[in-house]
């Protein structure tokens, strides 16, 4: 296996230091497992159940608090049925433990010994607990804005915690801090990352009995659940085990919505906006680096990309309580979409909406 340029194809080894390549183009895996169905761990109840479509070398190596194999259940909302997979009961309360046990697991291989990484909130929690669980140091950089539940939950993990100004300003100081001894752990450029997100897609396939989604509807802010999800249905479509790819519907805040900017404009790369205010706070990403492969997967699929406001999440976020999922503000996007996806999606399909994060977290 070796890491590649998406865009000039230069080849990296797995234990570089560098966290993009050289031309500015960010890294996918190259030579990782393909998708074996017979290969399945049936008694495993974690998303290692898939240990051998997984990169890490070693057994050894794994780290796990036990994540994946989340509940997929039917509601009703704004009168269209729907399939929520709820991964806000992931051990730290949202779907990064997916790509966080994956990425600590490849990285405790490799010998590192610290990470730091830039986090609104949910990313830098998952980093922060498998860190421990792995004994590896961690320091995680947070905007200013980060809800005071979500620092609190970095912190208790042993996590150093450093406040900085905006989203880019996080980013920049995480960056900064790599090349003085720790790892840039990034959950949105690091595309091992990326191979524990993909396990989101088989346990759907599992849990439909063998067959993929029509569609699948998330929230998307560095987009990585999106192309994860890509990824895995990909390999299921390879493996000959589905016909077709769901279609690919990004939700994102209109208060930060470069990538929806991008797709009604009919752009192919996304363009940087102002960091916007919104209740979506794990969305609010100004500059997605993997913006031209989600807009790819998205028109690949036949989705689309949509925005919707405050209220519209605020309206979502309360019709989900009282069907008793209780979520962050960032799950509640997808479901605020779903007004404007009635023209869209039919009766007869079957769409499944991930719920990203839990209520607890920014109550």
């Amino acid at each position: 296996m070796i890491l590649s340029c998406a865009d000039c194809q230069q080849t990296y080894p797995l234990n570089t230091r560098y966290w993009h390549c050289q031309c500015g183009g960010v890294f996918q895996l190259e030579g990782g497992p393909s998708f074996v169905k017979d290969k399945i761990q049936g008694r495993e109840h974690s998303l290692w159940r898939y240990r051998a479509m997984l990169p890490v070398d070693r057994d050894e190596h794994i780290v796990s608090l036990g994540e994946g194999c989340t509940p997929l259940i039917e509601t009703d909302v704004y009168g269209l049925k729907i399939h929520c997979k709820v991964e806000f009961l992931s051990p730290t309360g949202s779907f990064e433990d997916r790509g966080t046990t994956v990425l600590i697991s490849m990285l405790s291989s490799l010998d590192v010994k610290a990470v730091v990484d830039d986090s609104s909130g949910n990313a830098g929690a998952s980093l922060a607990a498998y860190a421990a669980r792995a004994g590896m140091a961690c320091e995680i950089y947070v905007p200013a804005s980060a809800s005071p539940a979500k620092r609190a939950q970095i912190a208790i993990y042993g996590a150093k915690l450093i406040s900085e100004g905006s989203h880019g300003d996080a980013n920049l100081a995480a960056q900064e801090a790599a090349p003085r001894g720790a790892y840039y752990a990034s959950h949105y450029y690091n595309p091992f990352t990326l191979e524990g997100l993909k396990t989101i897609a088989y346990e759907i396939w599992e849990q439909l009995g063998g067959h993929g989604p029509d569609n699948l509807v998330l929230p998307a802010g560095h987009g990585t659940l999106l192309l994860g999800a890509y990824r895995g249905f990909t390999d299921l479509l390879e493996a000959g085990l589905i016909d077709r790819l769901p279609r690919l519907f990004a939700v994102q805040a209109l208060g930060c919505a470069p990538l929806y900017e991008a797709y009604r404009h009919g752009a192919d790369e996304v363009s940087p906006v102002e960091e916007g205010k919104t209740l979506a706070e794990g969305i609010c990403i100004p500059h997605p680096v993997r913006g031209k492969q989600i807009l790819a997967a998205i028109r690949q699929t036949g989705g689309a990309v949509l925005a919707v406001d405050d209220e519209q999440i605020r309206q979502a976020h309360r019709e989900l309580a009282r069907r008793g999922l209780y979520v962050e503000f960032t799950s509640a996007a997808p479901v605020a979409a779903l007004k404007e996806l009635h023209h869209t999606i039919t009766a007869d399909q079957v769409t499944v909406v991930p719920l990203t994060g839990s209520g607890f977290k920014s109550p």
